[in-house]
């Protein structure tokens, strides 16, 4: 497959596109600054670009068999960056006649009905005080990939922790608290998903 992913040089889209390539897919790595991305390989295009502009976004996802898209908040970035940048994804998705995308977001991104446990709902007000512009950005961003025409699948993972794909991990609608997991093994996951359309 030849995936274009979005955030390709943060801590969670360099493990994605080390295991991808490895899978033996082609991918389009989309960074700001090439300069900063560490993967070399001759299955790998880098796109420099500014998801949040919109600069470069249609170019990284022409031609792609799917889009993953790992960005993430910084403490010097826009408040909105999933939805605004999510939007330019997926409006530039739709005029290059690409349907396969899968997001990531954090696990305090809830489903209506969906019932919490304890810890949970202690997580999730604390997410709420400590990072409420962050937890509001990716609940904006579901709600409007949700509301697409895309073949989408979000992807709400726990506190990520850096580490190397382990393949201990759970998935499906599970209750969470204060679990974490390694960002390598939410790589392997999210690859899972673009290859068996999870």
């Amino acid at each position: 497959m030849r995936i274009t992913v979005f955030g390709a040089s943060g801590r969670t889209g360099v493990p994605f596109v080390r295991q991808a390539v490895a899978r033996g897919h082609d991918v389009v790595a989309f960074v700001r600054s090439a300069d900063r991305f560490p993967v070399t390989d001759e299955s790998v295009t880098v796109v420099e670009g500014d998801a949040y502009e919109g600069t470069g976004v249609r170019d990284a996802v022409r031609d792609a068999d799917a889009v993953v898209s790992v960005l993430g908040q910084t403490k010097s970035g826009p408040d909105d960056l999933l939805t605004v940048g999510g939007d330019t994804v997926v409006a530039a998705m739709r005029d290059e006649g690409v349907s396969r995308y899968v997001t990531l977001v954090g696990a305090g991104v809830r489903k209506d009905g969906e019932s919490v446990s304890l810890s949970g709902k202690v997580m999730g007000t604390l997410l709420k005080v400590l990072a409420g512009e962050v937890l509001d950005d990716a609940t904006e961003h579901v709600r409007r990939v949700r509301a697409s025409d895309l073949e989408w699948t979000v992807v709400r993972a726990p506190r990520l922790t850096d580490g190397d794909a382990t393949g201990a991990y759970r998935h499906g609608d599970i209750d969470l608290g204060f679990e974490s997991i390694a960002r390598g093994d939410v790589a392997t996951f999210l690859l899972d998903c673009v290859e068996d359309d999870l």
